[in-house]
């Protein structure tokens, strides 16, 4: 692995060296004000350098959480709940996340920080999404954006190491896409990137990089993909961002995959996995497992795609989010059709499943796949009739994205079944 910046080690190192000094100051109360300081800003360096869920970080923040009850110090007591929640997000530990989301939404309000605001709404947003609650997802989102005042970007770096502008209006765009709308997903994607570029602040850009090359994933869009992706991992590896590294290697690694059939594309999403584990991270780890079960079929190795995919519905199980759990049963009766002999029962069984949860998460964009490979397994069975007037209706409801993979797709076999 990559590791961190000159710059940002020099950061970490004299951090570090300052804490070791506090002992020696004389006040008790003086002590405990620089060890606040000193640990708040270090924990920014290792939310960068080392990855937002790792021991370390928690470390940090837990001892400045401390702090400020100490102190009775509340604008840091909200910087301090930002790290733990920046970490229980990593973790994928929904509800802790809300907890202490909520929590940091009532100081922030009572503060009128609209920095916190920002964030409190932004990772409540990121629970709900993480839950499959998409239209609360959304909600939260909209709130957080509509608090973002561009001129307070040096605020936001200052206080919490990113500018929450941007992570908020990215981050969105993926629950855009799954309630149906790509174009207005990929427009504010480009807007954000564009926005990013602008500010030049490298791990603000790193993350708008690495969530916009995810939803041109969930898009298909493969030339944009590896494009978003390349950028990334240069950018990430620059700046010594591991946790970003990590995710660029997945995403570059299903490319590679998908366009040329290759091993070494497998050997690069695993090594990414590891590597994101090596942060603490847990969360979308169902969403990288798929792509891993995903590209295990495109060579044809249907043992391991098998176990990706049994090792992607445990990380469900472990931690509840569940934002791509229709695709793994869709991919699961995909599998099914590969298997020698098909067992067309079972992957029908496995087709109902996706679609009941993207309808009850009202995910328009895997309803769609859903519908479609449960259409194609109709039409084969000579159930034409009824394969129309599943796929029909939902292809029907979509006003926009006609140009993307999937909607192509399902107008092709609507043809057929015509």
């Amino acid at each position: 692995m990559p590791c961190a910046a000159p710059r940002t080690l020099e950061a970490r190192t004299h951090l570090t060296n300052g804490l070791e000094l506090v002992p020696r100051l004389p006040e008790a109360r003086d002590r405990a004000q620089h060890e606040l300081r000193f640990s708040l800003a270090l924990g920014t360096v290792l939310m960068a350098t080392q990855g937002w869920g790792t021991p370390a970080v928690e470390r940090v923040y837990l001892r400045a959480r401390e702090l400020c009850q100490q102190l009775g110090d509340t604008p840091h007591l909200c910087l301090a709940l930002w790290g733990l929640i920046a970490g229980s997000v990593v973790r994928a530990e929904l509800e802790k996340t809300r907890a202490l989301s909520q929590e940091l939404l009532q100081l922030a309000q009572g503060q009128h920080d609209p920095v916190f605001r920002i964030a409190a709404h932004m990772e409540l947003a990121g629970a709900a999404f993480g839950s499959g609650e998409l239209t609360l997802a959304r909600e939260h989102f909209e709130h957080s954006a509509s608090l973002y005042d561009l001129t307070q970007h040096d605020a936001h770096v200052a206080r919490v190491g990113t500018d929450l502008g941007i992570f908020c209006r990215i981050w969105a765009t993926h629950v855009l896409w799954h309630l149906g709308y790509p174009d207005e997903a990929r427009r504010r994607s480009q807007e954000t990137l564009t926005l990013a570029r602008e500010l030049s602040h490298p791990f603000s850009q790193a993350i708008a990089l690495a969530y916009a090359a995810m939803l041109h994933q969930f898009r298909r869009d493969l030339q944009t993909v590896h494009e978003l992706a390349d950028a990334t991992l240069a950018l990430s590896t620059e700046h010594g961002f591991k946790y970003y590294v990590a995710w660029a290697r997945i995403i570059q690694g299903w490319v590679r995959v998908v366009q040329e059939h290759s091993a070494a594309g497998l050997e690069q999403i695993r090594e990414g996995i590891e590597a994101l584990q090596a942060t603490g991270g847990s969360v979308r780890c169902h969403y990288y497992r798929a792509l891993l079960a995903e590209a295990y079929g495109y060579i044809g190795q249907i043992d391991q795609e098998s176990h990706a995919l049994a090792e992607a519905f445990a990380a469900v199980q472990a931690t509840g989010e569940c934002w791509w759990e229709a695709e793994l049963h869709r991919l699961t009766g995909d599998l099914m059709l590969r298997q020698v002999p098909p067992d067309a029962q079972r992957a029908e069984v496995a087709f109902h499943q996706a679609l009941a949860i993207t309808r009850r998460q009202q995910a328009r964009a895997l309803e769609l796949r859903a519908a479609m490979s449960l259409s194609r397994l109709w039409h084969q069975q000579g159930k034409r009739a009824e394969a129309r007037k599943l796929l029909a209706p939902i292809y029907n409801w979509f006003t926009e994205g006609f140009d993307t993979a999937d909607l192509q797709e399902a107008q092709t076999l609507l043809q057929k079944l015509a």
